[in-house]
């Protein structure tokens, strides 16, 4: 009786303790008898008990976020800086979502008029800052930087707007295809509707 007590107090230490899961156990041929689990575990080989577990990736144990989409972030753009024709933006996200999520690189930015339909727009990368992974909680933001110009070029008018002033803006997340719209309401954009954007960072 004592024997087949310890027997079962082994088994069930096996069970229980560390991080080793069950689908890391030998795998039994269909029909061995349930003996042979209790001689594989019992039996001492190399790097069985005393070989340190392999820690589990983050991927594997969630603790990496999602992507950021349209779907879970809001947006807006703000004025920062201007001077000598030039102007300076920041186009910001916010996660609106339950979870963290990662955003990593460049948004795409379409200008668009009141109807919805597309006003020039030459959108130009710019290296600094460049892309690295940010992880939005709920409720934190991050940045992108925009640049343009309001001084007429090429044939564009003079004593006029150079362009037709957008109403809002399409823009995309990195990695995404679904697009969120943001207001703009930041003078027209000269030069060919050119706009220099950074990649994100921290906000």
């Amino acid at each position: 009786m004592r024997r087949l007590v310890l027997c079962g107090a082994l088994l069930a230490l096996t069970a229980c303790g560390g991080p080793q899961q069950a689908g890391d156990q030998p795998t039994l041929p269909t029909g061995a008898p349930p003996s042979a689990a209790g001689t594989t575990a019992g039996t001492p080989t190399a790097g069985s008990s005393s070989a340190p577990a392999v820690p589990p990736s983050p991927t594997a144990t969630g603790v990496s976020s999602t992507r950021c989409t349209a779907a879970s972030l809001t947006g807006r753009v703000e004025p920062t800086d201007a001077g000598a024709g030039n102007r300076h933006g920041k186009f910001v996200v916010t996660n609106g979502g339950a979870d963290a999520c990662t955003i990593n690189g460049y948004s795409g930015f379409q200008l668009l008029d009141a109807s919805g339909q597309p006003v020039p727009t030459d959108l130009e990368r710019t290296e600094e800052p460049g892309p690295t992974p940010v992880t939005l909680a709920p409720g934190a933001s991050a940045a992108a930087n925009l640049r343009w110009t309001v001084v007429p070029t090429g044939d564009e008018p003079v004593d006029q707007p150079c362009r037709p002033e957008a109403a809002k803006a399409a823009a995309i997340p990195p990695d995404e295809t679904e697009p969120m719209t943001v207001e703009w309401g930041l003078g027209p954009v000269c030069g060919g509707g050119k706009i220099g954007i950074s990649a994100f960072y921290a906000a």
